[in-house]
């Protein structure tokens, strides 16, 4: 599929467009028209003249060709960003009017819409926003009021933060297998047994040079998130000196949040969740993806749904207040009957959070390199899922409190934070809001810089993988200097 743009830089929203309809497509996008280019093709175009901008969208397909146009004025800072959403319109009409499809999010193709109904809400209320999101962006009804609920919840959670809040980031990119739609940056342990050891050594050292800075500038912890990976492929003592390390090199005074990922079921043990608890973690998040042995065989998870109950019910007892449960919906091979007796069984055990992930196949995927991309059938069987978990989670207790949304999902759909009352989990709204800085520390880990009240954000990378990561220490700990350097400017 070529796309052909002409007097206009919406590159990315046109090529981002197309996707939602044609997923699994070769897009290519150019500046230069050809003459009678090979279908199928795009053409989308803008022209600035006397105080008007012109529009039109253009598709050819082999047995469909149609055009449409539409003028705007040019008279204000707002016509180009209005120019952008109106030529997006124009051509999302035409695809939809060829596939037959209408996308549950219309236009939409960020990661952070959530974001953006908070800022039409401020400027001109939720009503408004409302308004916008389905007459502006053609987002349907369901979708528009998804949002509406969910940006009141995250509110609440922003009105905690101040100008010098903070959270940390700590990654630990290593899991027992790779699941066969996971992109993360992470390693089995068979392959990379030997690094683990050398990796948290080093891990340690940064995480204790980077509390100095954070001491140093006064800045203020508000959570702390233990990702990855799997946290719990470390052992129990591994994890408890990781822990202490933490403690002893950041003030804790206002964390509000201490997060451990405990995502696989087959790394929990007794000792484990009792060295963790013990040192005052008060969340963890045990993913069970989906309770259909099937289904974990075909992902590449190598334990069993009874593992993951037994599991839940061994962090309960030993005294987890807060447990989160990750479910996805629109795995392969899952069914809308399976995937309700899942939700339904996990609402059972009734966990304080439960996020519900919709599948997003990415580029380096395991399903992805097989050829698995994502269908029509597959899009319908994750919408409807959806749709059950919105009206079985709100009967059960849970509210919306975080969405998010990735390229190439499931149906075009998104990502749901859902929690009890109490429990919303505030990194998650901090990282998707862009909120206040995120330091993170490990292989993989991206510290973002934020300046207070503004859109302003610095990144500063860490080397992706463990065997660059130990062998480049030095140049981590020169970049993290940056952190100093960025606090300095701002004082």
């Amino acid at each position: 599929m070529r796309i052909y743009i002409d007097g206009h830089s919406f590159h990315y929203e046109m090529e981002n467009l197309v996707r939602l309809f044609y997923p699994n497509e070769k897009i290519a996008v150019y500046d230069n028209y050809e003459t009678e280019p090979e279908k199928p093709y795009i053409i989308t175009r803008m022209t600035n003249a006397d105080g008007i901008i012109s529009l039109s969208a253009s598709v050819y397909f082999e047995d469909y060709e149609r055009s449409k146009c539409k003028d705007i004025n040019a008279d204000d800072n707002e016509s180009e960003k209005n120019a952008e959403r109106e030529l997006a319109v124009i051509l999302y009409d035409l695809l939809s009017e060829y596939t037959g499809k209408k996308q549950p999010w219309g236009i939409l193709t960020g990661v952070r819409p959530i974001k953006l109904f908070r800022r039409l809400s401020e400027q001109n209320g939720s009503e408004y926003a409302k308004k916008y999101f389905e007459q502006k962006l053609l987002v349907s009804e369901a979708k528009t009021e998804l949002s509406a609920v969910t940006e009141i919840n995250e509110r609440k959670i922003l009105s905690l933060n101040h100008r010098d809040s903070f959270s940390l980031y700590v990654s630990i990119p290593f899991c027992p297998t790779r699941c066969s739609y996971c992109s993360f940056v992470s390693q089995t342990v068979e392959r990379a047994k030997k690094l683990i050891e050398p990796y948290f050594k080093l891990l340690c050292k940064e995480i204790a040079y980077t509390g100095q800075i954070a001491d140093e500038k006064k800045l203020r912890l508000e959570t702390v998130y233990i990702g990855g990976g799997t946290p719990t492929t470390l052992s129990a003592e591994q994890l408890s000196e990781l822990i202490d390390v933490i403690k002893t090199s950041f003030d804790l005074t206002n964390c509000r949040e201490f997060t451990i990922e405990a995502g696989r079921p087959d790394t929990i043990t007794e000792e484990k969740l009792t060295a963790i608890l013990s040192r005052g973690v008060d969340r963890i998040s045990i993913n069970p993806q989906t309770l259909n042995d099937d289904v974990l065989r075909v992902i590449g998870r190598k334990h069993s749904a009874a593992q993951t109950i037994d599991a839940y019910k061994m962090a309960e007892k030993i005294g987890f207040r807060h447990i989160n449960m990750d479910l996805i919906a629109g795995l392969p091979c899952d069914t809308p009957e399976s995937f309700i007796n899942t939700l339904n069984t996990i609402c059972e055990l009734s966990p304080a959070s439960i996020t519900v992930h919709t599948l997003a196949l990415k580029r380096s995927s395991r399903l992805t390199l097989e050829g698995r991309g994502v269908t029509t059938e597959t899009g319908n069987y994750a919408a409807g899922m959806l749709e059950y978990c919105e009206k079985k989670l709100t009967e059960s207790g849970y509210h919306p409190y975080y969405l998010y949304r990735q390229t190439r999902m499931e149906g075009n759909l998104e990502n749901v934070g859902w929690s009890k009352d109490g429990f919303d989990g505030l990194y998650n709204v901090y990282v998707m809001d862009e909120t206040h800085t995120i330091i993170g520390c490990g292989a993989g880990a991206v510290t973002k810089l934020k300046v207070p009240d503004s859109e302003i954000i610095t990144r500063i990378f860490n080397y992706k993988y463990p065997y660059e990561y130990i062998n480049g220490f030095d140049e981590m700990l020169k970049r993290k200097e940056q952190v100093r350097e960025f606090y300095d400017e701002l004082s």
